[in-house]
């Protein structure tokens, strides 16, 4: 073998384009089969990530220090260029399959756990738990119900509470009205010729007992009131007797004559004569003053005054 010269399988002759010269096809150079003149290493397509490394090449032979592997001439294999799994032990040919167990997940392309899934699964326990809420309020009547009755029952008893200022004030105002006098006829300071009877039925005084005797000119009763707390306007309420005919009376409060005579109609309509449907009542306004006050029925002259008296009383204005 002459210097310079190592044979016709020797790498400076493997020249992927040494087929275009006279020289490498003097040499046996053929155009490629496989990828850029490189027949056996270089040809084979591979998909990516299919090769592995950190293969090591079979070790020398003993006793032999490490030589470079031979060419062989072109279409057969080559040692230093064979691909790692042609060695005994070397990395299988066909890609493997992900488990889908390393790096950050398996499954579809180890993309890691489903966030979707874990979102939607949020958003359930918490509308859950909104649910429940609103339960538990809508319910907490019935709570109430079954023991717990004063909350239940505490606007109820404001509200009742709210109410009863009006309820007492009526009540005051009743009160006070029957804390006004009332007085039976019969009870009333007469003058003379005048007495009391009870023959009439239908009076409402004590009894039915009333007072008669009116029917002549300067007859008189007076009633003297006590415990008026305030001066003011106030009503004369009397309950009469008539035949069946009009009758009034000269009315004076604490001695002075109102000018208006207390009317007496037979506001009824009841046929003369007739007594015992002859019972009405009639009012007129007063003005008392605080403390004691005297208010006097006469029969003056022009009074009409055939008529008996049941019972006064005095009232709110």
């Amino acid at each position: 073998m002459t210097p310079g010269n190592n044979g016709a399988s020797t790498p400076e002759d493997d020249d992927p384009f040494g087929y275009l010269y006279a020289d490498g096809q003097a040499n046996g150079a053929q155009p490629p089969s496989g990828g850029y003149g490189y027949p056996n290493s270089v040809s084979r397509v591979r998909a990516v990530g299919e090769r592995q490394y950190g293969q090591q090449p079979p070790a020398a032979p003993p006793g032999h220090g490490q030589v470079p592997p031979q060419q062989g001439p072109y279409g057969q294999p080559n040692a230093r260029y064979a691909a790692p799994e042609t060695f005994p032990g070397g990395a299988p040919t066909a890609q493997q399959a992900s488990t889908g167990t390393g790096g950050r997940g398996g499954g579809r392309g180890g993309r890691g756990p489903n966030t979707k899934g874990l979102l939607i699964g949020a958003v359930a326990v918490v509308a859950a738990v909104v649910i429940g809420i609103g339960v538990a309020m809508l319910g907490g009547d019935d709570g109430d119900d079954d023991g717990n009755t004063d909350n239940q029952a505490g606007p109820t008893a404001t509200q009742s509470q709210s109410s009863e200022p009006s309820a007492s004030s009526s009540a005051t105002d009743d009160a006070e009205k029957a804390e006004l006098p009332a007085i039976d006829a019969k009870a009333l300071r007469l003058s003379d010729g005048m007495s009391t009877a009870s023959d009439v039925e239908g009076a409402q005084a004590d009894g039915g007992v009333y007072v008669t005797g009116f029917n002549q000119v300067g007859a008189k009763v007076t009633w003297t009131i006590n415990g008026i707390e305030e001066a003011g306007t106030y009503r004369l309420d009397v309950r009469y007797g008539i035949p069946g005919k009009d009758a009034d009376a000269t009315l004076l409060v604490n001695g002075k004559d109102t000018t208006r005579p207390l009317n007496m109609k037979n506001f009824g309509g009841t046929p003369e004569g007739d007594w015992e449907r002859g019972w009405q009542t009639t009012w007129a306004t007063v003005n008392l003053t605080k403390g004691t006050n005297t208010i006097e029925l006469a029969c003056n002259e022009g009074n009409k005054c055939d008529v008996v008296f049941d019972q006064l009383a005095i009232s709110e204005g």
